[in-house]
């Protein structure tokens, strides 16, 4: 497992890098983050309470940028974040954790369920490859090539404004349930679920397909792959080994996806007003509420380094070329 502990290690220091940037970008803006915000929001403070804002951040008049530096990986160390400008006087890690909450069950999901469908696609299009089914496979570039926005806003129209099938508005509608383990929140929840999940899959679902045929069709004109369809193997068993290889690229690209699912679509948030990480992230934007946004993003480096280390576990176990090298 030297590999894994070397790839261990390197992302130990990009992490270490991207703290140390995620702190220095804002804090190099003129100004601060209070003074903006609230220039921003064009409050009416004493100049106490100013200072008494500036002091909790650690932004204050005389305070070194080495200062400032020092006193955000102590906080960082006790697991704190900050507070939200924006939804002061509630801490960065609860306005996060509110809308990861959404995003993990929305995003991870529906990116779970096109990565399992595209994969699947993908490998029957190549197992089918000159028949009717793969002549299909330039329709679904559409979706490939339509941007996220694009899709939500036909989806919208369509069913909900149209058909008046299914919402198209918030996570739930907070005039008929309460928050709870009740069967009339969760179909609730689900209703408002199917459009932007919906917009997810066609979005994403189309590359995975795209993708895994022409991998699929590369590996199975390999020597391994006809050998093993000389000696008599089912043609079921064949796919199955072809599969097994050409699934390798398939594994960083999914790993990647998990890990900006912390992101939140950020677009289908915006169109359908779902209440996820993405939704927070342009609300701070707006707001230019700074703790809010570098705890967004330290959250996103850190699972997308964690994502990839997974990757890594995964060629370990998929690939036997890479246990030998390590």
């Amino acid at each position: 497992m030297k590999l894994i502990a070397r790839r261990a290690l390197f992302y130990l220091v990009t992490a270490l890098v991207a703290i140390t940037v995620n702190f220095f970008i804002p804090h190099l803006m003129p100004g601060n983050a209070v003074a903006a915000t609230l220039a921003g929001m064009q409050a009416q403070l004493t100049p106490a309470t100013i200072k008494g804002l500036e002091q909790q951040y650690g932004v204050a008049t005389g305070q070194g940028l080495i200062s400032q530096y020092l006193h955000y990986w102590n906080m960082l160390l006790h697991g704190d974040m900050g507070i939200s400008l924006s939804h002061a006087p509630a801490p960065v890690t609860s306005v996060i954790g509110a809308g990861l909450m959404w995003t993990i069950g929305l995003v991870g999901l529906a990116t779970i369920i096109s990565f399992v469908l595209g994969t699947l696609l993908g490998i029957v299009v190549a197992w089918r490859r000159g028949t009717f089914l793969d002549n299909l496979l330039p329709a679904l570039t559409f979706f490939q090539a339509a941007p996220y926005f694009f899709i939500a806003i036909v989806l919208a129209t369509v069913f909900a404004g149209k058909l008046h099938w299914l919402p198209a508005i918030s996570a739930y509608d907070q005039t008929l349930v309460t928050p709870g383990w009740s069967w009339a929140y969760l179909s609730n929840v689900a209703d408002h679920a199917v459009l932007p999940a919906l917009t997810i899959v066609l979005a994403s679902a189309a590359g995975w397909v795209v993708g895994m045929r022409n991998v699929m069709v590369t590996t199975m004109d390999e020597d391994y792959v006809l050998v093993a369809a000389a000696k008599g193997l089912s043609r079921a068993r064949v796919i199955g080994y072809a599969a097994r290889n050409a699934i390798l690229p398939s594994v960083t690209g999914f790993s990647l996806a998990i890990g900006f699912v912390v992101s939140g679509a950020l677009l289908t948030e915006i169109v359908f007003s779902y209440p996820g990480v993405g939704l927070v992230l342009k609300n701070a934007v707006v707001t230019r509420d700074f703790p809010l946004l570098q705890g967004v993003f330290l959250i996103i480096t850190f699972a997308v380094l964690a994502a990839n280390l997974i990757a890594d576990f995964a060629y370990v176990l998929l690939d036997p070329r890479t246990r030998q090298e390590a």
